[in-house]
């Protein structure tokens, strides 16, 4: 049986960015993030939800999927996903190590 219980991801985002991608390292305040650049401002809420969406196609889940659990106001996020803990905790590793959606 495969674990689906939601996997909490401390992510990045960088607002504003010439070119959307998500992929790469942040060491913030929640650890090892993942970094998410989106075309979104910081305003209203855009930057956030971007981001929510961004890593809901590179982790290959319905956007319905991811949620955010902290960082409202912050560049520094926590989403929680849902999805099979094996095939995120793989795609996780592959962007944080440089591999970019």
């Amino acid at each position: 049986m495969t674990d689906t219980s939601p996997v909490t991801v401390a992510v990045r985002v960088k607002p504003g960015a010439a070119r959307a991608r998500v992929g790469g390292r942040f060491d913030g305040p929640y650890g090892p993030a993942l970094v998410v650049a989106v075309h979104a401002p910081a305003v209203d809420g855009r930057a956030t939800e971007a981001a929510r969406r961004a890593l809901a196609d590179a982790l290959d889940v319905r956007p319905s999927a991811v949620s955010l659990r902290s960082g409202t106001a912050s560049r520094d996020k926590l989403f929680l996903v849902q999805g099979p803990h094996d095939a995120l905790a793989q795609a996780l590793r592959r962007l944080r190590d440089g591999g970019v959606a």
